[in-house]
């Protein structure tokens, strides 16, 4: 399998995409920081880790769909970015799947490229 490496913040969408598509489990939680948070689904709690990173994934191992991802802010400070996303899923025949308007933060990892430190798909969540 290829190894993907997003050497910008906002290139660790395409890079998991990359590998949904070629089916990598792996390949995918390679682009997630080992602490980081997943918030999604939005009504649970977030998922933590890599086995976080696989267990949201996993489920779209055999539909292998794109993850089309336009970033229009990414804010980088040394070795941490903010990075601001609208985003889809998208089947092989061409039905969305899901979107929305992701916050992520991301992280410089050990392969020099950038990983997922907080991720979340709909947005920060609300407290209260």
């Amino acid at each position: 399998m290829t190894q993907h490496i997003a050497h910008r913040p906002r290139d660790i969408a395409d890079c998991v995409s990359a590998y949904l598509q070629e089916g990598d489990l792996d390949g995918i939680t390679s682009m997630f920081h080992p602490d980081c948070q997943i918030f999604f689904p939005p009504d649970q709690p977030p998922r933590q880790g890599i086995a976080g990173a696989r267990a949201a994934f996993e489920g779209f191992m055999d539909v292998r769909p794109q993850i089309q991802s336009e970033v229009f802010s990414e804010v980088i400070v040394g070795d941490i970015a903010l990075l601001r996303a609208n985003w889809s899923v998208v089947a092989p025949d061409g039905t969305v799947m899901a979107e929305g308007q992701s916050t992520e933060v991301a992280k410089r990892l050990e392969n020099g490229g950038w990983g997922y430190l907080i991720d979340c798909p709909n947005g920060p969540p609300i407290i209260g």
